[in-house]
């Protein structure tokens, strides 16, 4: 799966933004604020993504282009690499993991902000830069 196909599923999520907080090679994807994706741009190309403890340590021992989150808590992230075996479906799987467990982990107002602002605008909203 490419960045920009990584891209696109990102931000057709309800309530998700697109930031460039670190620099402009690592696209960093936030719900209500809170990353539940990073991806580098700079080859080789990865994407680092929220997982759940003991799926992430099953993971990390299937597939040897997913190792421990760089740059990130090793506990709760990991960290694909693009452009290896790893199929396009497994990738959004993993992305719609990431995603849920952020949004599981909102606070009540922080999920009722996600649901009126999707409601209103009916779509998502990407920053520009």
């Amino acid at each position: 799966m490419d960045i920009e196909s990584i891209r696109n599923y990102c931000l057709h999520k309800k309530g998700v933004t697109e930031e460039l907080p670190f620099d402009e090679d690592s696209p960093v994807y936030k719900v209500i604020g809170k990353i539940f994706a990073i991806t580098n741009l700079t080859p080789p190309c990865s994407i680092n993504l929220k997982c759940d403890p003991e799926k992430a340590v099953e993971l990390r021992e299937r597939y040897d282009a997913v190792t421990p989150g760089y740059h990130m808590n090793k506990t709760h992230w990991n960290t694909v690499e693009l452009g290896s075996s790893i199929s396009p479906r497994l990738i959004k799987e993993w992305i719609d993991h990431s995603y849920e467990l952020v949004v599981g982990g909102l606070s009540k107002k922080e999920k009722e902000k996600l649901a009126a602002r999707y409601s209103k605008h009916g779509k998502h909203r990407k920053k520009s830069y």
